[in-house]
């Protein structure tokens, strides 16, 4: 429902020549759909503006999936191509966030910028989509958002001056510094104009003054995680089941609040890569879990509030119309209001005891005098008994009484005839259940309104059936549900009466906000701090549910006995361990191993352990260390999709194209089954041309092969390390057939399955003359290209000393070790170096 009469936005319409569409419809067809954006348009979804939109329940965790978001997207054009401005808004959230950053070809930054918002929306400037004129932004945006709204606002809305004007008009006070960030960002200014103007028009309503938080948000301050490897790890949607909730946002998801639940789902997609930040994090999970009282007593208090940004949202939104409906919403939201204020006291209680960093600054921060001189204006106004509850009617009670007597004589008037209605109401139905002899009973429903409800079997009724005065009858089961026309006729009353008390109601609610605006900005201080506090406790619920531990941070990834944190969830037992270490002298890992024997979801493991200690959760593992990962790449094949086709070779060369294309020295990057999409020659020089390249960085590299060809690259770079799956050979019970047993453990070396698709012929009823021919063959090709490939003595040294020297830079940067067993760790080194290095004699053997 709109704020009001929708003829109003029709007009708006006209003024800002919206375009708009809801799905792409190729590249030609460009200004997608001509349809000005009034009541009617064609094609596009309905939006549900704030007023009129009810505070979701504290159980309502699932909030987020539904798409609130409107993105403006604009882009610099002639030498300031590929210098991107985006403005976002969340019609729950009243916080517009800015973007800018220069972007490559790929657009990289603004896709998963966008995925990571799901937008309801995406505004852009006709310019970019003229017919046979679309920009590559467009295109590629509209590629990947086919189900997203598309809506074309002439150019002159993108005005970078007014975007200006608008944040200074706009922007609350505390959060005045962003005119310093964005002063000379003219085209995320340019996109936030477009946006405001936009929001304005379809929600019918504007901002109050100095309501808005406005932040800048680059791109440096967290992981980029593109969307296609957001995909391949499950981060946030089950790829077989999108109602599923076998995702790592599904393993720690135990948040109360919707905020709590969006901030988790945001810190998923974006993990952190400060340090420090990840580090305060920690500490607050440490605590929750060392003190009980602690974590019960806020998840207590955190559990009861209501979806604060939401409130905010409504609260800083002024209706250009007034109707019933937006009075009625007003209401309500003083009351949720109210409710929220009224849990700052026994939030301050819960963390009065904190020790962490973090949690005595959520403490301190509650001691704003604000929320104290917001409350006791409310409760000035608003009787002290008067909450939020559960329950149309309840809630319609909570909302006629919420102001307190005395202070409009008419509304006092006003409120007793509707006392009297209703009791009228609950009156005649007593006398109607007594004239039939029939257990009647007074029900109440939003829809419906009052009406009247009976338990009974039909053949207690005359006739089985129900007197000729009753209308409207509905049966469920055993249950009647009807009405009559004095019951309608007094509804009507009622109904009246009710909309005198609101009007009157709104009217005083509308003089207390206006005193209470001033003073309303500590609330997205609040909300930031619940949403928060929400995700902590739930990251600390998850540790006690699995035996996680807290990571570190250093120059190395290393981890001690991990498992696949979603995969736990599934199995019926607990899943295998493996170990994991990458330093910058071993950061490239070659897997080798059979299908089916645990190669992709270690890589997966990998990765979401990556992901959790970023974001400050713990770790599914014995003991873990990471190097922060600026950017996790991941291109993740099927290890039972061995089938050659020309899309399959296209998706893996565009996936590892943009990897090449994107990556630096701190990324994790992680690559399972490249070049299985065209010739096995061809597949291997890809692999071969492709390792080569990452070789050249310091990135953290796992690189999962059933090419073992590839497995030699070690006898000319030493910082390669060959791992592989380890599976055992079972004989059956007649003897004569042998089957892989699996033991997903993750082994030094490369994998000496080397012939499986020998062993599966052996199963098959190939005849034997042709497998053995085949083995020959199979060994001659193996000795040729083993020889080929032999590391020289030379190598083995050169290796030898280049493992050393980064072993003793290692220690030097890191070591806690004593004088002592610093010497003991030394002469180890030394020694294992000595082994390394291939004596004389045996130089003499392999010349």
């Amino acid at each position: 429902s709109y704020f009001g009469d929708k003829s109003s936005c029709v007009e708006n319409a006209n003024t800002l020549n919206l375009t708009s569409s809801s799905s792409v419809r190729g590249l030609n067809s460009t200004c997608i759909g001509k349809t000005p954006l009034s009541s009617g348009r064609s094609g596009c979804r309905s939006h549900t503006p704030l007023m009129g939109y009810s505070v979701t329940s504290s159980s309502a965790v699932s909030a987020h999936t539904v798409a609130s978001v409107i993105v403006a997207v604009v882009e610099g054009r002639g030498l300031a191509r590929g210098e991107v401005g985006m403005a976002s808004i969340d019609l729950k959230n009243p916080e517009m966030i800015l973007s800018q950053f220069a972007d490559n070809t790929t657009y990289a930054k603004v896709i998963t910028k966008l995925k990571i918002l799901t937008p309801l929306e995406i505004i852009m400037s006709n310019t970019a989509c003229d017919a046979g004129n679309a920009t590559k932004l467009f295109s590629l945006i509209t590629e990947h958002f086919k189900n997203v709204t598309f809506t074309t606002v002439q150019r002159k809305y993108f005005n970078e001056t007014k975007g200006l004007e608008y944040i200074e008009q706009l922007c609350a006070s505390e959060f005045s510094t962003i005119f310093m960030e964005v002063q000379s960002k003219y085209y995320c200014l340019a996109a936030a104009a477009a946006l405001l103007k936009y929001v304005e028009f379809i929600q019918n309503a504007v901002y109050a003054p100095k309501s808005l938080k406005v932040r800048f948000q680059g791109s440096e301050k967290t992981a980029m995680i593109d969307s296609s490897s957001a995909q391949n790890l499950e981060l946030v949607i089950n790829n077989r089941d999108s109602r599923n909730g076998h995702t790592l946002l599904g393993v720690l998801n135990y948040t109360k609040t919707p905020g709590g639940s969006r901030r988790l789902r945001s810190n998923i997609l974006e993990p952190l890569v400060d340090a420090e930040t990840i580090n305060r994090r920690l500490d607050c999970v440490q605590e929750l879990l060392q003190d009980e009282e602690l974590f019960f007593g806020l998840q207590g208090v955190i559990s009861k509030f209501l979806d604060t940004e939401q409130l905010l949202s409504v609260l800083v939104q002024i209706p250009k119309q007034d109707t019933v409906k937006t009075a009625e919403s007003k209401i309500t939201n003083l009351i949720y209001l109210k409710h929220t204020l009224e849990l700052v006291e026994p939030l301050k209680a819960a963390l009065r005891s904190c020790n962490t960093q973090l949690l005595k600054a959520y403490y301190n921060s509650l001691e704003d005098t604000r929320f104290g001189i917001i409350l006791e204006k409310i409760t000035s106004v608003i009787n002290d008994d008067t909450r939020y509850t559960k329950g149309c009617l309840s809630m319609r009670t909570q909302k006629c009484y919420a102001v307190k007597p005395n202070i409009n004589e008419f509304l006092d008037i006003a409120r007793r005839t509707y006392t009297e209605i209703v009791d009228d109401i609950a009156g005649m139905i007593t006398q109607l259940a007594e004239k039939y002899s029939l257990p009647m009973k007074t029900s109440f429903s939003s829809a419906r309104g009052f009406f009247i409800q009976m338990n009974a079997d039909c053949s207690t009724l005359p006739n089985g059936q129900l007197p000729s005065e009753f209308t409207k009858i509905t049966k469920i089961k055993n249950t009647y549900s009807f009405t009559s026309a004095d019951l309608i006729k007094m509804n009507e009353r009622c109904q009246e009466s009710l909309r005198e008390i609101y009007h009157m109601t709104y009217l005083i609610v509308c003089k207390l906000l206006n005193e209470i605006y001033e003073h309303i900005h500590c609330l997205y201080k609040l909300s930031d701090i619940v949403s928060m506090l929400d995700m902590l406790l739930s990251f600390a619920h998850a540790c006690t549910l699995s035996d996680y531990v807290r990571p570190e941070f250093t120059d190395t990834l290393a981890i001690k006995q991990g498992w696949h944190p979603i995969l736990e969830k599934i199995a019926m037992e607990k899943p295998v361990s493996n170990n994991t270490y990458l330093t910058e002298g071993n950061n490239f890992v070659i897997i080798t191993g059979p299908n089916m024997s645990g190669k992709s979801t270690y890589l997966k493991q990998i990765a979401l352990c990556q992901i959790m200690a970023q974001i400050g959760s713990y770790v599914p593992a014995e003991y873990c260390s990471f190097r922060i990962a600026e950017q996790i790449f991941t291109r993740i094949g099927m290890d039972d999709d061995i089938e050659t086709n020309a899309s399959t070779f296209m998706k893996e060369m565009k996936e590892i194209t943009y990897i090449i294309q994107n990556a630096n020295d701190k990324s994790l990057i992680i690559i399972d089954e490249l070049g299985r999409g065209t010739s096995a020659e061809e597949g291997i020089g890809i692999c071969y041309a492709a390792c080569e390249y990452l070789l050249n960085l310091k990135a953290f590299t796992l690189f999962a092969t059933h090419f073992l060809e590839l497995c030699h690259i070690d006898a000319l770079y030493p910082n390669v390390e060959n791992y592989h799956f380890e599976v055992q050979h079972v004989r059956s019970s007649a003897g004569n057939k042998e089957k892989i047993a699996y033991t997903y453990t993750l082994s030094k070396g490369y994998t000496e399955e080397k012939n499986y698709g020998l062993k599966a012929a052996e199963v098959s009823s190939l005849p034997s003359s042709i497998i053995l021919d085949a083995k020959e063959i199979t060994s001659h090709i193996a000795k040729q290209i083993l020889h080929r490939q032999k590391s020289t003595p030379e190598m083995m040294k050169q290796r030898a000393a280049y493992q050393l020297a980064m072993r003793l830079v290692q220690t030097a940067r890191n070591s806690r070790l004593d004088p002592d067993s610093l010497r003991v760790y030394l002469k180890a080194l030394k020694k294992k170096y000595e082994a390394s290095c291939p004596t004389p004699r045996e130089n003499d053997e392999q010349q």
